[in-house]
């Protein structure tokens, strides 16, 4: 019998990464998505359904998460569903059912550090297209 275990996600973060480290070093980091489809019921009315998902991420992709991304952040993910189960320290049985990332891909625009904080590349494009005008009118003057 052929199985696939295959999950592809484009949504926004529902809160900013959590970091945390394996026993023996591992990073790892917990992120929240939600992601929606809008749609016509049978009376013609727009709606609008979102799914949150809980999204694991390991070694160099947790790092890169928690250093880029945050609350709001849109984002691609490729991953498998995993099932896990425990119980807690009540003896109470727990389960969840989670998105272990394979590949997370930023869409939103990537925040460059300068000395004024974090900007897009655009808005660095945009001051220096601005600085450059007004060098060109203060030559002119």
């Amino acid at each position: 019998m052929a199985n696939c275990n295959k999950v592809f996600l484009i949504g926004n973060l529902t809160r900013d990464p959590e970091l945390r480290y394996t026993a023996g070093g591992t990073p790892v980091a917990n992120l929240g998505l939600a992601t929606s489809r809008k749609y016509k019921n049978k009376e013609g009315e727009l709606k609008e359904e979102t799914c949150f998902v809980t999204l694991v991420a390991w070694a160099r992709q947790a790092e890169l998460a928690v250093e880029y991304l945050k609350k709001g952040s849109p984002i691609f993910v490729e991953g498998r569903l995993v099932y896990r189960s425990w119980e807690t320290a009540n003896k109470e049985k727990r389960s969840t059912l989670e998105v272990r990332v394979e590949r997370l891909q930023f869409l939103g625009k990537a925040p460059l550090p300068t000395p004024e904080g974090e900007i897009t590349y655009a808005e660095r494009e945009e001051k220096k297209e601005e600085k450059e005008e007004g060098e060109a009118a203060s030559e002119g003057m």
